[in-house]
């Protein structure tokens, strides 16, 4: 194990998951104060990559900093910026029905959309507490008649201090169901936002490794990818889990508190 973690301790750049890995909700995880530390004292470039779409990156700034932990906003990525870039390259100037958050709604406000509900060019799903028939109805009926349908991300739950909650993925399926279309997911381990990441990062594949805690998205990101991948099993991910899965991570670790040296 010590040489596995020296392996992870050269590399010169992290993309950091958050949920189940920083944090639960708003509950600390052993030792990530101490991870940050540790990069910041060995000048390791780092991204927190979250497939969450809710916040925006001073929001979860400010989140950070309320448990304790400083990290400036442009050390964060989301799903919602990366859904926001992804769709103004494929049509700039679009409408879009939204059912999320204000860090989605402003990600695509801030990448020149605007909120159409009578006849979008994308129905656009994320985590979102307004959720409900109504909005469900809403967006099938806006889908049959021609919208294009996009998730922020894939991942059907999230660990919570109380649980587990439904994600995206969960909350687009009964869309995806009563309109016969499937959605186009932009977040991990689409390698979109991977490229997203690695450019923000200035770094290269070779010199990355990526920490999360989900073998369906960070740790199938990183091995398509071809990055080093380190799993915490301080999330959804549970060590019986493994061998479900067709592929495996380069490493297994029980939480960020390992790395620092």
């Amino acid at each position: 194990m010590e040489s596995d973690l020296s392996v992870i301790r050269a590399k010169k750049a992290f993309i950091i998951d958050m949920d189940g890995v920083i944090y639960h909700g708003n509950r600390l995880l052993k030792g990530a104060g101490e991870f940050v530390d540790w990069l910041r004292a060995r000048d390791k470039r780092f991204l927190f990559l979250t497939n969450s779409s809710e916040r925006s990156p001073i929001e979860l700034s400010q989140k950070l900093d309320r448990l304790g932990i400083v990290v400036e906003p442009e050390h964060f990525y989301t799903s919602a910026l990366a859904t926001a870039t992804f769709l103004a390259s494929q049509l700039p100037g679009g409408s879009a029905y939204v059912l999320g958050e204000p860090g989605l709604i402003n990600a695509l406000y801030e990448a020149g959309y605007t909120m159409n509900n009578v006849n979008p060019d994308y129905v656009v799903i994320g985590e979102a507490h307004s959720y409900g028939l109504d909005t469900i109805e809403k967006a099938v009926n806006l889908v049959i008649r021609g919208a294009r349908l996009i998730g922020t991300n894939p991942d059907v739950n999230g660990p919570s201090e109380s649980g587990v909650v439904p994600a995206c993925g969960a909350l687009i399926a009964p869309i995806e169901l009563a309109t016969g279309r499937k959605a186009y997911f932009v977040g991990k381990p689409n390698p979109l936002i991977m490229r997203h990441a690695l450019r923000r990062l200035g770094a290269t594949r070779e010199e990355t490794a990526i920490v999360g805690d989900r073998m369906d998205t960070d740790i199938v990101a990183g091995v398509e990818s071809d990055m080093e991948t380190v799993l915490v099993l301080s999330g959804v991910t549970k060590r019986e889990d493994l061998p479900h899965f067709a592929y495996g991570p380069r490493h297994v670790l029980e939480g960020v508190f390992e790395i620092p040296d």
